[in-house]
């Protein structure tokens, strides 16, 4: 294990810093929520467009494919200009994109939108986390990194409930309506408050966006930080989509109880992610990994094969695996924010997006070829998915021990990341 991260105080965060990290957590709270948002509108939006199940699968994969082909298309040019501007150009994309969903009539009008949208939202993430990289010492990140992922957590306390409260008070178009106007006016702030993030641009810059794409792929060491992202993503999606049917039929909790555990899980993360984050910067972001990947296994070893339970069973089980996972969440991506230079550090989380993207739909196809489903509705094998997301589990373990130190052996022959200071960052 590494030893802590530095035994002085982590840096405070001035003003300034604290602005933008309320920004760019806005951003992933809007983002996720898009995305989330089209499963439990599924039965208000199929008979509203006349849409087969088949059909609306596609409109929910359409985004995560446009996503992660955007991902690809972009990496080339996301380090070539001022990151802010980047993100303002995408995210004006993404809000017209979530403003076209709300305005859909058609089936076909729909998927279009939700295409346009995944082009533009897909790439939004991976600036998000360029911008945070150079706007914050590393010290600082692990707090950065737990602060912005309790935006998953909000969206489910938040956005999930009132997305679906405002569809069935009015009808579907409304949460895509109001989130484009909230996202409008999020929009406005950042382009005025955010300063420009544009001191890579100092540095000299490849010759051709793809020469950039592909020095980005190639360099050895992120060939394994993009492997490890694979296998963590695979994991991670292997139980996410049957996790609702397996919670309802094979633990017997009712239907109507199934938001609580959410809602609980939601307001404990919320507390939990700025928690680890302060952890990942006083101990080392490979300790809290590997702990976080310790209640994880447990945890996932024990829901898998667990019989008919109680709510309240369900729902602690629930919230200690959530914190494994953003045990581990949190100081891998706080870790990934040092391993690209300064100059490919856009194009470098556009790649990683991207992979993440594709490893989620690759590892939802395999699990529902190893998770069948009785004439009782119960799930079977769903422990055999928790062997797997264990195994991934243990292998990124090996990949995040080498990726550190082979970080810790460059940070120690170079110039530390804080000598540079884009135009942006607080002093």
């Amino acid at each position: 294990m590494s030893s802590p991260a530095d035994p002085a105080s982590p840096p405070l965060f001035t003003g300034y810093q604290k602005a933008v990290i309320a920004m760019l957590a806005f951003l992933q709270f809007a983002v996720i929520i898009d995305f989330m948002l089209m499963a439990p509108l599924g039965a208000l939006i199929m008979p509203a467009l006349n849409a087969t199940t088949a059909q609306f699968g596609t409109v929910v994969s359409a985004y995560a494919f446009a996503a992660g082909a955007a991902g690809f298309l972009a990496a080339g040019f996301a380090d070539r200009f001022d990151r802010k501007r980047l993100l303002l150009f995408f995210y004006a994309g993404f809000i017209l994109g979530t403003a076209w969903c709300g305005l859909a009539r058609s089936f076909e009008s729909l998927l279009a939108a939700r295409i346009f949208t995944g082009l533009f939202g897909g790439v939004i993430g991976s600036v998000v986390l360029a911008i945070a990289t150079d706007l914050f010492a590393p010290q600082q990140r692990g707090r950065v990194m737990g602060f912005i992922q309790t935006a998953f957590a909000a969206s489910q306390i938040l956005g999930i409930p009132i997305g679906i409260w405002l569809s069935t008070r009015w009808n579907w178009h409304v949460p895509f309506l109001t989130l484009a106007v909230l996202g409008l006016a999020a929009g406005v702030l950042i382009a005025v408050v955010m300063r420009p993030v544009d001191a890579h641009l100092q540095l000299r810059q490849e010759r051709s966006p793809l020469a950039h794409l592909v020095h980005t792929l190639v360099e050895p060491r992120h060939a394994l930080s993009f492997l490890a992202m694979l296998f963590l993503a695979t994991g991670g999606f292997m139980l996410m989509p049957f996790s609702s049917a397996f919670t309802v039929y094979n633990l017997g909790i009712d239907l109507d109880h199934l938001p609580i555990i959410y809602l609980a899980t939601g307001i404990a993360m919320i507390f939990v992610g700025p928690l680890v984050g302060k952890a990942t910067d006083a101990y080392g972001r490979l300790n809290m990994f590997l702990v976080g990947t310790a209640i994880m296994t447990v945890m996932v070893l024990i829901y898998t094969s667990l019989e008919h339970s109680t709510l309240l069973v369900v729902s602690l089980i629930n919230v200690v695996l959530f914190v494994g996972i953003f045990s581990r969440m949190i100081p891998f991506q706080t870790l990934m924010t040092q391993v690209p230079d300064t100059t490919h550090r856009g194009s470098f989380n556009a790649v990683a997006a991207s992979l993440s993207q594709l490893a989620g739909g690759f590892a939802s196809v395999i699990a529902g070829h190893i998770v069948l489903q009785g004439a009782d509705g119960r799930l079977q094998h769903y422990d055999v998915a928790g062997y797997v997301v264990v195994a991934t589990g243990l292998l990124v373990s090996v990949m995040m021990w080498r990726i550190d130190r082979r970080v810790r052996a460059s940070a120690a022959g170079l110039p530390g990341e804080g000598a540079l200071r884009p135009s942006g960052a607080a002093q």
